[in-house]
């Protein structure tokens, strides 16, 4: 039997804290596994491309997932798709899910963790959070840094004034009129946006600023200069992707411009930031396991609490 899980379904078993546990230990682990994810991307005859990510894969979990979306800028949502997680064991089905929100927990999710750790020690007083792009990772990173850190303010930039005010609204921020005005006044700035040039340079950030880029996740999407990212400790989740369909890839970067991985800092192979006043910018493209990590989550609380519809594809 298979289960289905929809996005209502999933929402009813995901919490933030587990995810973000779930992912601080497969950034950790992730390397050794013996067989390397793919992302495997391709545009189409309409307005939109396909991705599938395959397999997610991670030590000590008999199972792997195969995703497949559906990116259409136009649309909303703008990303739809499938999970398939299956058994390591004999390959059976077990769930089929809804991949818009496990992508957005996830990326969201990890975001907050690679910012958390990059942004310099947390205060009392809380830092200034700046949002350029109020989409549903937005949202989710939001929701994951507010568990690891104070935030004083939120200051919340988009090009839809009605979905920048309903942001806003939800989490007590304030609108500002454009991305540099966000960066102006932000300690922390999150961007994730279908931006194809950048929205940021060097000059409209300042020393000790830490920014997340998390738009740049396929080939001609950019949000950052490349002055910008050449000036910052850069970090990403993977060399490769990062320069050939990430954020390095549109400026021309090589992939030796990034200077750590997640999974580096994560293991103390690299420091980190190591100084109050640099700039730290962490621009990740998304990795196939951190879908397992999540539909493996989210697959046993379902077992657990008989939630979601069971079917039998072969039947």
């Amino acid at each position: 039997m298979t289960r289905l899980l929809t996005r209502s379904d999933l929402q009813s078993v995901l919490e933030p804290a587990p995810c973000i546990a779930a992912l601080r230990d497969g950034f950790r682990t992730s390397d050794a596994s013996p067989v390397a994810g793919q992302r495997v991307r391709t545009d189409l005859p309409f307005p939109g491309t396909a991705t599938a990510l395959i397999p997610g894969l991670l030590p000590g979990i008999e199972a792997y997932t195969v995703k497949v979306n559906a990116k259409f800028p136009g649309a909303r949502p703008a990303l739809r798709g499938v999970i398939c997680l299956h058994s390591g064991h004999d390959g059976e089905l077990l769930a089929l899910i809804d991949s818009a929100t496990v992508t957005a927990w996830r990326t969201g999710l990890a975001a907050a963790l690679g910012t958390h750790l990059l942004a310099g020690p947390d205060t009392k007083e809380g830092a200034v959070l700046g949002v350029i792009g109020a989409g549903a990772q937005a949202e989710l990173m939001v929701r994951g840094l507010t568990a690891l850190r104070r935030q004083s303010e939120i200051v919340v930039h988009d090009v839809d004034p009605e979905r920048a005010n309903a942001f806003a609204s939800r989490h007590g921020g304030r609108l500002l009129t454009s991305a540099t005005e966000v960066a102006s006044a932000a300690d922390i700035v999150l961007l994730a946006t279908w931006s194809r040039s950048p929205l940021l340079h060097l000059a409209d950030t300042r020393p000790g600023q830490h920014i997340t880029s998390l738009g740049s996740d396929e080939p001609g999407k950019q949000e950052l200069a490349a002055d910008l990212l050449e000036s910052a400790l850069l970090v990403v989740d993977d060399r490769h992707l990062a320069a050939t369909t990430g954020a390095l890839a549109a400026t021309g970067l090589a992939a030796s411009a990034a200077e750590a991985t997640l999974g580096e800092v994560l293991r103390g192979d690299h420091p980190g930031r190591t100084s109050a006043t640099a700039r730290s910018v962490y621009a990740p493209v998304g990795l196939p396991w951190q879908d397992l990590a999540l539909a493996w989550i989210a697959y046993q609380q379902a077992e657990q609490q008989d939630i979601g519809q069971k079917i039998d594809l072969l039947s």
